[in-house]
């Protein structure tokens, strides 16, 4: 077994527990025939990782203790096992949300692993596949052992830290927006945070003509910075209406409570809104915003594994990472309060050499 040092909640935490992250020793399984270990260099912060730390999801995807967050997760290979062919040692890797799926079913064959019929291994608390009673752990720790076919090889030519938040953030907008959008076509980003800003510079890198909607007047000037053409106070109804029936598609990657209506009405006849954040509480839709003029809502999670590393690929080529703040482990309890009070540009990047 390979002894692992790491950062975990080992009980149940709420928003007023102090310090709910501390050190956590812990073991990993020897790699088997296909699997690599990851010396991990940078972890990301997701949102999604302090959820699950406070058992916010209970009532879907309620937690167990002891929890070692982190999904978004770059370093290099120092080990092999004696079949892996896509991997050497020293090669730069990395792991987003997902270690297994069960390979065989119609969605794993279509590339499409994010929606395993037979469910999904999550990169943390999720139950490991290589031993009863065993959760899977994530990348706030020194090491980690997955299968070969669930590796990312991250390009050489981007800063490695800034990497990290593409294995969620960056899948999470670019699914979508390869999907469904055209070169020339209008696109609006609902808000600017970790997901809005990696939205607007690959929706811009694929050609279209960027929106941002925001609420804060403060972010005028950064959403120009970001890459977006426009930027539209979304707080001012007039500015709003003024943009009606106008685009083809809406990436509204809100994750609080909002009225999904007033941005509807900006999409043109077959326009696409997908949903990308996850708000606690259900949100309210007049079906009639989306019978006329003929309306499409839908949602997106994040790609399936050969998706992930054409995104990544994708953003080799146009110079695309996160925008990030550096972190050392010790502060990773301040860094999640700052989260919660937007108090980030844009992404929490941990910095694992600081785990010792």
């Amino acid at each position: 077994m390979i002894k692992t040092k790491a950062y975990a909640a080992l009980t149940e935490v709420t928003a007023h527990t102090p310090n709910a992250l501390v050190v956590y020793d812990f073991e990993r399984r020897e790699p088997g025939a296909h699997d690599i270990v990851i010396k991990i260099h940078y972890c990301g912060i997701c949102h999604s990782d302090i959820h699950k730390v406070r058992n916010e999801w209970a009532s879907w995807s309620p937690t167990t203790y002891p929890i070692v967050p982190g999904h978004e997760i770059v370093g290099v290979v120092e080990r092999i096992g004696l079949d892996v062919k896509k991997f050497k040692v020293g090669d730069l890797a990395g792991v987003g949300c997902m270690v297994n799926t069960c390979r065989t079913c119609g969605n794993c064959a279509a590339n499409e692993e994010q929606f395993c019929e037979q469910g999904v291994t999550f990169t943390y608390n999720s139950p490991d596949p290589h031993g009863p009673g065993i959760m899977t752990y994530g990348g706030y720790s020194d090491r980690i052992v997955v299968n070969e076919d669930f590796g990312l090889h991250v390009p050489s030519n981007l800063d490695l830290a800034a990497v990290a938040p593409l294995l969620c953030a960056g899948i999470t907008t670019y699914s979508p927006l390869k999907r469904w959008l055209k070169k020339g076509q209008r696109v609006g980003i609902l808000g600017l945070g970790g997901l809005g800003h990696m939205a607007i510079k690959l929706a811009k890198a694929m050609g279209g003509e960027v929106t941002l909607f925001t609420t804060s007047s403060k972010k005028y000037a950064e959403g120009l910075r970001l890459g977006a053409d426009h930027v539209v106070i979304a707080t001012d109804p007039t500015a709003r209406m003024a943009q009606a029936n106008q685009f083809h598609l809406l990436i509204d990657t809100i994750s609080g409570d909002h009225d999904i209506n007033a941005y509807l009405g900006l999409l043109k006849l077959d326009g696409v809104m997908v949903m990308l954040g996850l708000p606690e509480k259900d949100l309210a839709l007049k079906v009639a915003r989306l019978a006329a003029p003929r309306r499409i809502l839908t949602a997106s999670l994040i790609g399936g594994i050969l998706e992930t590393q054409e995104m990544l690929d994708f953003c080799a080529v146009h110079n695309i990472v996160s925008d990030i703040e550096l972190i050392a482990i010790q502060d990773v309890n301040i860094a999640y309060e700052r989260v919660l009070k937007h108090d980030v540009k844009y992404r929490f990047v941990i910095d694992m050499s600081t785990l010792v």
